[in-house]
């Protein structure tokens, strides 16, 4: 396997045979040391959803859940590249064909609907490919 992502997490709920783990996710400029005074730093949490895999674990413990860097780069082309792409290629065709930019820019942003519906449908497809492992925070 290429590289690996990996979030420091804390481990919320055990189900079934899933483990959802909360990570923070913090903007580039967490570590400042005037981040407690600056508006624009980001700090948000996420939960991920991890496959149970047998290892000892329980509610609270700190673990590492990690994954490939392709699967990371993959998310990040359909996520962003595709949806804008589609926004941009629409809008310039239609600004061609429609003198009106207004309905030409609001045609574009719908053109997204089915993109995300399509995503919709194939959302298992999806869960399968970006997986998560977990490993314990030493």
């Amino acid at each position: 396997m290429g590289q690996l992502i990996e979030h420091d997490g804390i481990i919320q709920s055990i189900q079934n045979n899933h483990i959802l783990v909360s990570i923070s996710q913090q903007s580039a400029c967490s570590d400042c040391h005037a981040k407690n005074v600056c508006s624009v730093s980001d700090k948000t949490q996420k939960i991920i959803e991890v496959e149970y895999v047998d290892s000892d674990v329980e509610i609270g413990d700190k673990v590492i859940i990690f994954g490939s860097q392709s699967v990371g780069l993959t998310a990040v082309l359909v996520a962003f590249v595709i949806p804008f792409t589609l926004i941009l290629i629409t809008l310039v065709g239609l600004n061609a064909l429609i003198l009106n930019e207004v309905y030409a820019g609001l045609i574009s942003i719908a053109a997204l609907i089915p993109y995300y519906l399509i995503l919709l449908l194939f959302k298992n497809k999806f869960k399968s490919k970006f997986k998560f492992n977990i490993k314990a925070n030493e």
